[in-house]
């Protein structure tokens, strides 16, 4: 995967394992476009741009059964730095990814089966997934389970390494549980096991472990305001990895139906970690050069997103059903500071960070 995929990857995807949900099988197809377009930065200086269209189709076939697939190309420049927040050099590349997927439904299950498909010049990446809900009988409980495989092949075009692979396992397990008429609560947990090749070979001064496991913990609360119509969506998520990452996101949104089929959701989301354990502090007194890491250590990085900080995303979307079709526009704005960390100081003399994504939106129901 490249830098810059990962850089975008960083900024957006704080979301929780992907679980199958019980639920009946669709009675209508849909087919939807989404545009988004992404810009980071640090003062002075624009780092990675992403424009990223993409489309998704849903087919129910057999009464109880559906096809979906989506198709996303990312084509993304800009610069990306060689270490921490300094010397940063250009770079081009094109994503394409698809995913494919099978659900069978029954009056208190839902089977998921899916497959996905990444590729960029110097990264491919091949997944196979499965999910299944279990609800009871009363409909008031779901239990969830998933797993996902994925098997990445790593080939940068500086040639540090060649054909380095990568191995990973995700498992989740969860419980959806309405609480009362207006309140649904949910509890996820996930585990991840990756082996192989964890390095960016296009930083400096960057060696990490071939061994990466991370553990999650995710509650969501949503609650309904029926006297306004309004439904509030508060959740929490604990991460922690064997590279010594600790991270917590608290995340707020207020969907608010308007007249006529416009919904708007304002939206918050804080999210802080704590350092890798082999992250090297940037040392101005080395400026212009790299900061050598610690004599005899065997794994070091001097990676921005494996630093200590803090960030801060306030959004907003805008929906709006026009019969069979639904629009819908969204806008996020990120900041980040090593100062903004929860606990401690924060990694020093980094430069702040700040990104902006636009997504556009329209599906249609046949």
């Amino acid at each position: 995967m490249s830098t810059a995929t990962r850089l975008m990857a960083a900024a957006l995807a704080l979301s929780a394992p992907v679980l199958a949900q019980a639920e009946a099988a669709p009675e209508s197809a849909s087919i939807g476009i989404k545009y988004l377009n992404y810009q980071d930065r640090q003062p002075g200086v624009d780092r990675i741009k992403v424009t990223a269209p993409a489309v998704d189709l849903l087919l129910p076939f057999a009464g109880n059964w559906s096809f979906n697939a989506s198709h996303v190309v990312d084509t993304i420049s800009g610069a990306s730095p060689a270490y921490h927040t300094e010397a940063l050099s250009k770079l081009e590349d094109k994503r394409h990814g698809t995913d494919i997927g099978l659900a069978r439904y029954s009056d208190n299950a839902t089977l998921n089966l899916g497959l996905s498909y990444s590729q960029e010049h110097d990264y491919v990446s091949r997944g196979l997934s499965a999910g299944i809900a279990l609800e009871s009988e009363d409909k008031n409980t779901t239990w969830t389970y998933g797993v996902n495989y994925l098997r990445d092949t790593i080939d940068p075009s500086n040639h540090v390494v060649i054909g380095e692979r990568k191995r990973t396992v995700d498992l989740a397990a969860g419980v959806t549980q309405v609480l009362t008429q207006a309140d649904i609560a949910q509890v996820v947990l996930g585990y991840s096991r990756g082996r192989g090749y964890y390095s960016d070979p296009y930083k400096v001064f960057d060696e990490r472990p071939q061994e990466r496991d991370h553990f999650t913990v995710l509650l969501r609360w949503n609650h309904h305001i029926s006297s306004l119509g309004a439904t509030s969506r508060l959740a929490y998520r604990f991460y922690r990895d064997t590279f010594g990452i600790q991270a917590h996101t608290v995340t707020a949104e207020w969907v608010q139906p308007f007249g006529e089929g416009w919904t708007l959701t304002p939206s918050v989301r804080l999210y802080t970690q704590t350092a890798a354990d082999f992250y090297v502090e940037h040392d101005t007194r080395m400026d212009p050069f790299p900061t050598n890491p610690p004599p005899g250590a065997r794994y070091y990085t001097e990676e921005q997103r494996l630093s200590a900080y803090g960030g801060r995303t306030f959004g907003f979307k805008l929906a709006k059903q026009v019969g069979a079709w639904t629009l819908d526009l969204k806008l996020e704005d990120y900041r980040q500071r090593a100062a903004w960390t929860w606990f401690g100081s924060g990694s020093r003399n980094l430069a702040p960070f700040s990104a902006r994504m636009l997504q556009a939106g329209a599906s249609y129901q046949f």
